[in-house]
């Protein structure tokens, strides 16, 4: 595909850039005739429509070069190179055929047995044992592997099940020699056994423990985003009120190689492909089952006695048995051709497709681009082991917009008919995460019955600011989002970005003017501004909005006035355009350490530097008073609630834990935290992620007071990940375990 877009003319691709939606049909034809022109385009087609089973096929096996790779993961092997040889037979098991056979074995089978090897070698026994297993399934009068798994399950104190397979193997085995062999380990297994070792717990997959409790929800029409849903009655905060399993689900392209194109769950390292082409990784056979329907075994190949039961319609079965379209064509396309080929297995009318209409299909892109959801992974670089070190060595950009050791990852697309009723907002009162495949909806609030319930489509109050917010949602999803938070002033999208007023004994926030136009535009002032008593908006931050903008409000406090480059406070005049050219002239001063022209990655980019000079604590130490000066700076020109203030804090914090200097460390990170508390509010899960961190810093330091921040960040992963938290967040039960061990 991408050989094709290079292909298109320059003219071509600026009147589709240029283009208007009436002139959608005169730009398909001139796509049209130029790609039916090319060679490329019709090899490609003939590529894609090719059977699975033919060598010819995009997507097809190919015995060839399965052997190919066999044979350079054996010599890897070899030569000591684990990483390698693990890719080529990982890789030679996509492209093998099921029914390949080669020097008198079933081609599959050996290459499970040797990544087993492999495995075993490398300290892997359970990956080992399921490679075992695997390839007795196709081949169970194979020898080798039952001597195999014999070996592997010695290795993990399964002594009974050594002895079976020990002996099976030897009775398998054709050689005097081999038999002998085999006999002198089951003498040397039955010297060592003292006493049976309890076979390790099967391997299942992940429950819910908690279902939605008994909570009526209701589907109601509203005047501002239409269709809703809402609590007939008040549930309480925390509550699960819903689950649900998706319609229809494809995995991103970025993610193919990395997670299972089924439950969507990181891929492990004993990955299984689809047995009928070279495009999926599973993680389980019951993934590999659910995905692609039964396995069929060749008659030749008795004696396999996995029976999985199909819990659904496999999804990818219509693709790998005709035109793998997968490969190439955009996620949201993939996705309505699952939907199509769903609705239509369903009704029972597969063999008689009607003609899909060019309206039809793009009816249904449209709707999957607005009510698809992000499937979503929390990516943490942290262990089940306590290392300050590491801990701190590996954070990168998460949701709370500072660095984070935790990443939100979009891995695949799905549809979910229920979920798809809850509207937006950017001050939402439910919260959504991923289980596997399920979606799960969880209050985080105490929401009233008849309230409500808006989960956040991507972008919050805090994160940010209401300009950007509305663009990404108009963008995104075509709507103009009135929510709460971008219909009423709050006091974090004034000073997300602000600068602070030329009096330094006023606390007010100048605005430039893209975000002071977007404020002029909000229709209303909430209530709670009116009222005379100190009651912040909406009761979630923890800014009084009449210390950052009180003269904007007029003397009947129902409106709201805004003036770029004026205090929204006292009124002073800021010569913003001055103000703009001092900090760029801090960027300018940090050039060497800056990768981009945005101010915020001035520490970031001088954080970069420090990192490349790890190996010497002396020369980090000697830039660390470059970026305290670039935090004074910030801090004398932007607002002291600025987002930028709090990255670079922690940004600062990181780097003082690279040498070990553990105290300013500390400082720092509470700086952040302080800052992102009035953004987000104090119980925000992006607060857990960054109470996590000075936890570490804390323990560390053996300060004590790391238990009442680990108190903290549980009460809010609790909130919204219920009995979830530990297996979203693993660090989490590493610091509580932490915490336990100071109590006692």
């Amino acid at each position: 595909m991408e050989k094709l877009k290079c292909v298109v003319p320059e003219r071509l691709k600026r009147r589709v850039e240029e283009s208007h939606i009436d002139d959608l049909p005169s730009l398909s034809s001139s796509l049209l005739q130029l790609f039916l022109s090319l060679p490329q385009f019709h090899q490609l087609i003939s590529e894609l429509a090719a059977e699975p089973s033919t060598q010819a096929g995009l997507c097809g096996k190919n015995e060839g070069a399965a052997l190919d790779l066999k044979q350079k993961g054996n010599q890897c092997y070899s030569s000591g190179d684990h990483s390698q040889a693990l890719r080529c037979y990982s890789q030679a098991l996509r492209l093998a055929p099921i029914d390949a056979h080669h020097t008198g074995k079933n081609l599959v089978a050996t290459l499970y047995l040797n990544r087993a090897s492999l495995f075993h070698k490398m300290g892997l026994p359970m990956e080992s044992l399921r490679d075992c297993s695997r390839a007795l399934e196709i081949s169970p009068c194979y020898p080798k592997v039952w001597y195999r798994r014999g070996k592997v399950n010695a290795t993990l104190g399964n002594y009974e099940d050594s002895v079976h397979d020990l002996s099976v193997a030897k009775d398998m085995e054709p050689s005097i020699g081999g038999k002998k062999q085999i006999e002198r380990e089951l003498d040397m297994l039955a010297r060592h056994h003292e006493k049976t070792i309890a076979k390790p717990a099967s391997q299942k997959s992940v429950e819910i423990p908690d279902v939605p409790s008994e909570i009526k929800l209701q589907c109601v029409k509203t005047p501002d985003k239409g269709r809703g849903m809402v609590s007939q009655f008040d549930i309480p905060q925390a509550s699960l009120i819903h689950a649900e399993e998706p319609y229809a689900v494809v995995i991103l392209k970025h993610c193919r190689e990395t997670h299972c194109h089924y439950c969507l769950n990181e891929l492990p390292a004993d990955t299984i492909p689809c047995i009928s082409c070279s495009l999926p990784l599973y993680c389980s056979q019951h993934c590999q089952v659910q995905a692609g329907g039964p396995i069929h075994i060749p008659d030749t190949m008795v004696g396999s006695n996995f029976k999985p039961t199909l819990e659904c319609i496999p999804e990818h079965k219509h693709e790998c048995q005709g035109v793998h379209w997968p490969a190439i064509l955009p996620s949201d396309v993939v996705l309505a051709g699952r939907v199509v080929v769903k609705t239509m297995e369903q009704k029972g009318q597969f063999t008689d497709v009607p003609n899909l209409s060019e309206t039809f299909i793009v009816i249904l892109l449209s709707q999957i681009r607005v009510n698809s959801i992000a499937v979503v992974r929390m990516r943490s670089n942290t262990n089940d082991s306590y290392d300050q070190q590491d801990w701190f060595q590996n954070f990168s950009f998460g949701e709370a917009g500072a660095a984070s050791s935790v990443e939100q990852v979009r891995v695949g697309q799905a549809l979910y008919k229920a979920a798809s009723l809850f509207n937006h907002s950017c001050l939402p009162n439910i919260h959504a995460y991923f289980m596997s495949r399920t979606l799960l909806l969880r209050t985080t609030e105490f929401v009233s019955g008849g309230c409500a319930l808006e989960l956040s489509y991507g972008p919050q109050v805090g994160q940010w600011d209401c300009k950007d917010r509305l663009r990404f949602l108009e963008e995104e999803y075509f709507f103009r989002c009135w929510c709460c938070g971008c219909s009423e002033v709050n006091e974090s999208d004034l000073v997300i970005s602000g600068f602070c007023c030329v009096n330094p004994n006023c606390s007010g926030v100048v605005l430039d003017n893209l975000v002071a136009n977007c404020e002029k535009h909000k229709p209303k002032v909430p209530e709670t501004i009116s009222n005379k008593s100190h009651l912040q908006v909406h009761e979630l931050k923890d800014i009084d909005i009449k210390k950052v903008a009180q003269i904007s409000l007029d003397q009947t406090q129902s409106s709201f006035h805004v003036d770029s480059g004026y205090c929204l406070k006292c009124g002073s005049y800021c010569n913003f355009a001055s103000r703009s050219k001092e900090v760029r002239k801090a960027w300018t001063d940090f050039r060497r350490y800056t990768r981009s022209t945005y101010v915020l990655p001035i520490a970031c980019s001088l954080l970069d530097r420090l990192q490349d000079s790890i190996a010497s604590k002396d020369t980090c130490s000697t830039n660390l008073p470059d970026a305290l000066r670039s935090l004074g700076l910030l801090r004398s020109i932007l607002h002291a609630y600025n987002k930028g203030i709090a990255e670079a804090e922690d940004i600062l914090a990181k780097a003082f834990c690279f040498i070990g200097d553990f105290e300013p460390a500390r400082d720092h990170c509470k700086a952040s935290i302080e800052i992102l508390e009035k953004l987000y509010g104090p119980n925000h899960i992006a607060i857990g992620y960054e109470l996590a961190k000075l936890a570490s810093i804390q323990l560390a330091l053996g300060d004590c007071t790391a238990v009442y921040n680990i108190n903290r960040l549980s009460a809010i992963f609790s909130t919204y990940y219920g009995p979830h938290a530990g297996i979203i967040f693993p660090y989490l039960l590493v610091l509580e375990r932490e915490r336990s061990r100071i109590i006692q």
